[in-house]
């Protein structure tokens, strides 16, 4: 058996180093080091199904190396996934299911996207965290039907970001004791050695922080690695790390060198590592027989595992029936039918804050709608985001649906985006807009996996007030728009709040809402505004062929309303867009976006924020009424009026737009 163990285990780094030298481009230094570990990990201990790779009640593992791909797709080839030698040749090329960095939702197999370090490692926290409040939920005595791990392999680089110390604050307050992470400990980064800035020692670290933690002092000592697993499983009330010593690009003529991190070896390189380890040169991508079969037989069991656990699934459906239909729901990751009747609507004329409309909505479909968990970043009672009727997610109590995420804003959303990846919830997290710059990258990434999870950010403007130009977003908005598959709303009254909840639950990837501190009163025709947003923008208000159309987005859409009224007081004709969703609104027919917006009429858009972006909409012809540069202290109403949010201003600038086109308009006549 030993003498199998080893060869799967030069299989996988043979073939890890043939990918990144076919590619001339990749990390040989990792898969070289680490292939011990890894094979350790899924042969003896990972419950995974090769043929069903979604099973929900499997092991996930997390690669938060992700520049170690090449060894990830190694063990889902040698290990049954659907994926061939061929797409390992293929590594790091066009529409490859092998890229330079794993993507979720593209190789089978894949649990999470990784690559930027550190985020794998708080996305595996956050399925630590499903996972233990899934199973809070629905397991019984006598039927613990939800019971899997989070298994992940972490760097150096990983536990140098911020984000996973973040995380694993978090993971050991709670206590996450199906988490255990391989500690790549080869003592080497891109610069070189890691005591150039990393000289801590990091057990001890993690001791304080809750966790229990080992150490394997040879990385390729099967059994010694598989003692520490077992150890680590052996401990529940705690996560685990083992850190483990071994040797970047191990057995290869650059051996603990910083050039074998992210190189190809060579042709010379790669004949004296395979020679050292008495493996044939050619051909290339060799697979032994004998290897394949030996870890074929761990996807078979993961297969029988799979049936067992389906069976006993059935069994308690039919013994617990609302549980069992509940869970299958979350599982399926569909809504509760009829769920459209949970969202309420505001009275007309009421003066709420967004943030407040907010929470009245989660509130009322919390009981329908009841894979909603989240929480936020030490804000709740600013963000309105407690979810009233249920108790506190703790050590204790794992199946509360209200979370503490600390103030950690960056681990809230890869924690988000890790829960997502699970399944069986919609998580929630909530900070101040301006703070989402901490959290940027889980957004996108949130938006590149198209995770399902929903981001509440509020006091979403210059309107925040007498918390300054530290706390008031300017440029957040906009740079939040920019991101490709990221779906922003920011809603004008609690109708319009209460249809962005509906899309935020509805559409299967991560959603942002932007939200107000000050009050705002409910516009006329709650269903119209409810309906409309959903649709990105609608007509609120308008004159027959209006001379102009001023559009607004949250709190704004009140001043265009009130600088309508001006403009018709002289005469001029208007109509008001109330504009949530850019995103949304694109993803209209376009006779719908040409209703909403006709081409040939001005338009002038308002929004408490930087005006970049907004030409798109307004043309080279209309105007932004907006703010380039930092805030101010003083009283929201007084900030606002400052800069130029009044509907005397918004007046005046839609004015000037119409007297710029119509002297435009005359000079072409007269040239003509």
């Amino acid at each position: 058996m030993q003498q199998l163990d080893q060869l799967c285990v030069k299989t996988l780094r043979c073939l890890s180093i043939d990918a990144v030298e076919q590619a001339n481009s990749g990390h040989p230094g990792m898969p070289l080091g680490a292939a011990p570990m890894a094979y350790v990990l899924w042969q003896r201990f990972l419950r995974h199904n090769p043929s069903d790779p979604k099973w929900f009640d499997r092991d996930r593992f997390v690669l938060s190396a992700g520049h170690g791909s090449a060894l990830l797709y190694s063990l889902l080839h040698l290990f049954g996934y659907d994926l061939s030698i061929d797409e390992l040749k293929r590594f790091r090329q066009w529409e490859s299911r092998t890229p330079g960095h794993p993507e979720y939702g593209l190789t089978p197999g894949v649990d999470a996207t990784t690559g930027p370090l550190g985020q794998g490692f708080a996305m595996g926290i956050g399925m630590a965290v499903a996972e233990a409040h899934l199973a809070a939920r629905f397991n019984k005595d006598g039927d613990p039907l939800i019971g899997h791990y989070t298994y992940g392999i972490v760097s150096d680089g990983d536990l140098m970001e911020g984000v996973s110390s973040e995380a694993a604050s978090l993971a050991g307050t709670l206590g996450l004791g199906r988490v255990i992470y391989l500690y790549d400990d080869n003592h080497i980064s891109i610069e070189g050695d890691t005591n150039l800035a990393f000289t801590e020692n990091v057990l001890q670290r993690f001791q304080a922080y809750g966790w229990h933690t080992q150490t394997v002092a040879d990385g390729n000592d099967l059994e010694a690695i598989d003692a520490a697993i077992r150890a680590a499983q052996a401990v529940t009330d705690k996560p685990s790390i083992i850190a483990v010593r071994t040797h970047i690009g191990f057995g290869s003529p650059k051996q603990d060198n910083a050039s074998v991190h992210g190189e190809p070896l060579g042709a010379a390189g790669i004949e004296q590592t395979k020679n050292a380890m008495g493996w044939p040169l050619e051909p290339k991508f060799y697979v032994p027989a004998e290897a394949v079969e030996h870890c074929a037989a761990s996807g078979r069991k993961g297969a029988e595992l799979q049936k067992q656990w389906m069976e006993r699934l059935a069994q308690y459906s039919g013994k617990y029936s609302a549980e069992g239909a509940l869970l299958k729901r979350l599982i399926a990751g569909e809504l509760p039918a009829g769920f459209e009747s949970a969202f309420p609507r505001f009275e007309v004329g009421k003066k709420i804050a967004t943030r407040a409309a907010s929470g009245t909505v989660m509130n009322a479909v919390a009981d329908t709608i009841q894979e909603l968990v989240g929480g936020s970043a030490d804000l709740a009672p600013s963000t309105k985001t407690n979810l009233t009727k249920h108790p506190d997610m703790s050590s204790s109590q794992f199946g509360g649906r209200n979370m503490h995420f600390g103030i950690r804003e960056f681990a809230m959303g890869a924690i988000m985006n890790g829960m997502a990846l699970h399944g069986g919830t919609i998580p929630y997290g909530s900070t101040f807009l301006v703070f989402a710059d901490y959290m940027r990258s889980a957004l996108r990434l949130s938006a590149l996996m198209q995770t399902h999870a929903v981001f509440v950010f509020t006091h979403d403007s210059i309107g925040v007030g007498e918390d300054g130009p530290t706390h008031q977003p300017i440029e957040q908005i906009m740079t939040m728009r920019a991101i490709p598959g990221l779906t922003v709303i920011r809603p004008a009254d609690g109708n319009e709040t209460a249809a962005a909840w509906k899309v935020a639950v509805e559409y299967p990837g991560p959603v942002v809402l932007a939200l107000s501190r000050q009050n705002l009163t409910v516009m006329a025709d709650a269903e119209k505004s409810f309906e409309g947003a959903q649709k990105g923008a609608y007509v609120v208000e308008s004159d027959a062929n209006p001379d102009v159309i001023l559009i607004g987005t949250g709190s704004e859409v009140q001043l265009a309303v009130a600088s309508a009224k001006m403009l018709r007081d002289e005469g001029i004709k208007v109509s008001v867009v109330s504009m949530p969703s850019w995103e949304l609104f694109e993803s209209q027919p376009q006779q719908y976006r040409d209703s909403v917006l006709p081409p040939p009429v001005c338009k002038v858009a308002v929004e408490a924020g930087i005006t970049l972006g907004w030409q798109k909409y307004v043309g080279s012809e209309g105007a932004v009424v907006g703010i380039d540069r930092f805030g101010a202290s003083a009283p929201g109403d007084k900030v606002m009026q400052e800069f130029g949010f009044t509907p005397e201003n918004v007046a005046a600038t839609a004015k000037a737009v119409l007297q710029k086109t119509d002297a435009r308009a005359r000079a072409c006549k007269a040239g003509e």
